[in-house]
Order: structure tokens, then sequence, then C-alpha cells
């Protein structure tokens, strides 16, 4: 990781908040954020157990930056600003939201005693989702949905309704995909894990907070419990002892240096746009802009499979032999050649993406819909479409292609929620 300013050149306001495993600053030079420091303590069982644990403030500090910055990357919004010293982290100034949303995809721990009968290893398709109300006296005890919202509560200003409950509860579940997706990729099941969220003093936004670190997970190698390599290690320890914390403190530091490449591809695929003619660059940029907010390299090739057969195949001979996972998009207009030709001549993924014009539009189309026998190429009118479908079939094999059509997808449904509240608003 890239190493920041030291955090003795910020100007530390006051201490604002103090848990069991850090320190929250305000910044006095910068409004509106604040400095987050970890501490090296590890706590089990409401601080029933606790010990220091060398190193652990760097170790959990490493980890949360990483995941958040994989977070971000791929569109969700979080507290996080950047990575300020090997310890602590800058994040926007929040009210925090006193909820802790855990999503399950195997059944373990204090679920099993739960919902006694439930076998561990039982697998949640969708996700379980849960949360709990965070109270030390009374051991943070399980809320219902409609418990949250009777709370009435109001943070920075924002009342906590049905609509934010909504989005915590959809935000929670992406987040826990987006991430499973990612540690799949490490062969390594996340089994379940928990977030928090705030609502930012300057924004009145509702976006995740607080840290996700190996304290907020299982993570199962290989999906099996024995390898275990999160916290629930130091919980289920019989007696705490100097090799005991050895063992513990090797599989944070396992944890966090596996977690810096969650944020590497783990399989960079390619788009290749075909277009018969130069005059329908303006059409094919609009795929290469779509594709470039996927994070996938798009190249364009202007190639008739009319006028230059030949042409066609050698371009399409030249893809293929460099072993990069490749979707072909054509873009003809007129009588499209060139999806069909490509698609009876390669494995390939082959998208049809023609740019209609008014006048001939609806005679034209056929050309990319009717095809022969034992030809599969798809047609998508619209060129962010056409982009988005080629990142479909790539995020299959590559996480961060995934994780950024999963925030867009929740991004969305964010927005259309909001949207309709801000008119329901009006309407009153």
């Amino acid at each position: 990781l890239m190493r920041v300013l030291p955090a003795y050149v910020l100007k530390l306001g006051q201490k604002l908040a103090e848990g069991k495993t850090k320190e929250i600053y305000e910044l006095a030079d910068q409004p509106g954020h604040v400095l987050v420091q970890s501490k090296d303590q590890i706590t089990a069982g409401n601080a029933a157990r606790k010990d220091q644990m060398e190193g652990k403030a760097a170790i959990s500090n490493r980890t949360t930056s990483c995941v958040f910055r994989l977070l971000q990357e791929a569109g969700i919004k979080t507290a996080f600003v950047r990575q300020q010293s090997d310890t602590a982290f800058v994040a926007a100034r929040c009210e925090m939201i006193p909820i802790e949303w855990v999503c399950r995809r195997v059944a373990t721990g204090s679920f099993l005693k739960r919902n006694p009968g439930v076998k561990e290893g039982y697998r949640f398709s969708p996700v379980k989702l849960e949360m709990f109300f965070k109270d030390d006296a009374s051991n943070d005890p399980q809320w219902s949905e409609e418990q949250l919202i009777e709370a009435k509560f109001c943070f920075a200003g924002l009342a906590i309704g049905r609509c934010e409950v909504d989005i915590m509860n959809r935000s929670t579940v992406a987040v826990f995909e987006i991430l499973e997706k990612a540690w799949a990729t490490q062969n390594c099941t996340l089994v379940d894990m928990k977030v928090e969220f705030g609502v930012n003093v300057m924004t009145k936004e509702l976006i995740l907070a607080d840290v996700i670190d190996n304290d907020s997970w299982r993570l199962w190698p290989a999906g099996d419990r024995s390898q275990q390599k999160d916290k629930q290690v130091y919980r289920d320890l019989k007696e705490v002892t100097p090799e005991a914390m050895q063992m513990v403190k090797r599989n944070f530091e396992w944890v966090s240096e596996r977690v810096q490449l969650l944020l590497e591809p783990q399989s960079q695929g390619r788009v290749v746009v075909l277009m018969g003619s130069a005059s329908d660059l303006a059409h094919s940029e609009r795929i290469r802009s779509a594709c470039s907010s996927y994070g996938i390299p798009c190249d364009i090739r202007v190639t008739s499979a009319h006028k230059g057969p030949d042409e066609t195949l050698r371009i399409k001979a030249q893809y293929e032999g460099d072993g990069v996972a490749t979707v072909f998009v054509a873009v003809a207009g007129r009588s499209n050649g060139l999806g069909p030709v490509m698609s009876g001549n390669t494995v390939y993924p082959v998208i049809n993406c023609p740019p209609l014009t008014p006048d001939w539009g609806a005679q034209d189309i056929w050309s990319s819909l009717r095809m022969p026998s034992g030809l599969g190429c798809t047609t998508v009118l619209s060129p962010d479409a056409a982009a988005q479908s080629a990142a479909q079939i790539l995020g299959l094999s590559d996480h961060l292609v995934w994780a950024k059509l999963r925030a867009a997808m929740l991004n969305t449904w964010i927005s259309l929620k909001q949207t309709d509240r801000k008119l329901q608003a009006c309407n009153l």
C-alpha cells in the first residue's frame, strides 16, 4: 500500500469517541473528517475477554483500508477517505446508527443457538440478514425491522424510517456478496459478516461506516471451519497463552496479506468492437466509454465482413491467439454481415449492437436477429447495454468487474427508492 503522510502532520482535534479497539479524533483542519486510530487490543464476549496483541492496530488498519478501497472502487458509498498511517485512516465524520447488520451465507455461531434444530453448515440462499441493537448493558439484543423503525432514531438530521432501513438492508447484502466473490478468488468462504452504517454529517447521506476487518467476519479457507482465520480463533481459546496469541496474530496477518490480493483482477478480459465503417465511430466510442466504467479495456477496429472477409477473420484470429478472454461487439449499419460472420467463425461471445437509423431501422434490424442455425450471437440495441452485457460475461471470471455491476445494481435501486420518496413528499 502507498505510504502516505504520517498522522502527526494532521491537526488532531478532540477525541470524539473511544471503543474497545479504536479511537476517533476530529480533524481540526479538515471539517467533516475524522481520524480513526486502531488500538493493539483484541476483545471477545462484550470485552469479557480482553488482551493486548502487539501489531494488531496495523494489521486491522491495513485490512479495513483494503476492504473499503475494494468497495469504493466498485461504487459502494463508504465513509473511508484514505489510509493515513500504519495504524489510522481518515474517514468522513458520521453520526453512527447503533445497529450491527449481520449477513450470513452459512449457519454457524449464535444463529445455531437461537435456532435449535438447524445444523451447522446450512446454506442460506438468498443470504440471511439479522440486526442487533448495540447496547452493551443488554448484550446487543437482536432487533426486528419493526423495532428499528419504531425507535424513531434521527441522526445528523436524517430520520431513520422504512426507506433508510430498506437501503441499509439492501446495502448490507450487496457488500456481503461483493466480498464473498472477492474472497472466493483466494479459495476462502466468507461465512458471515457484520457491518455498520452512519449518516455523513456534511451531506446527510446514509453510508457504510465504522471498520470491516478480521473482527467483522468468519472466513473459512476451502470452506473448512477447522482452518478458520478470523477472530473466532481467539474466541475459541481455552486459555490465553503467549503461544496461543502468536497463533491468533499469525492468522490476522495471513488475512491482512491476502486481503491486498482482493484488489487485483484474477483474469483481465477485454472487449473488441468491430465496426463496419468509420461512420460508426461515435456509436462505438459510447461502447468503449461504458466499458471503461467497468474497468474493461476496449479496442475499436474497422473491418467489413462484406467487403473484406479475409481481413475480418485475420483480426479475429489475432485476438483469439493471445489467450485473453474476449467479447466481440459488432457495430454495422444497414445489413449486418459482421456479427453473423464473426459468430459463425469463433467460439468467443459476439454481441450485435447495430447503429439503427429512423428510416430503415425496422428493416435493418432483421440482419442482426434472424440467423442461420449454429450461430449464437445476441443483439443489444443500446451501446451502454452492449457494454453491460459484455461486462456480465467477463464478470463471471473477474470479481472486480462483477463488483462494479453489483454496486451499480444497488445504486440504481437506492436512487429509484429515494426519487419515489421525494415524489411522495411533493404530493403531500
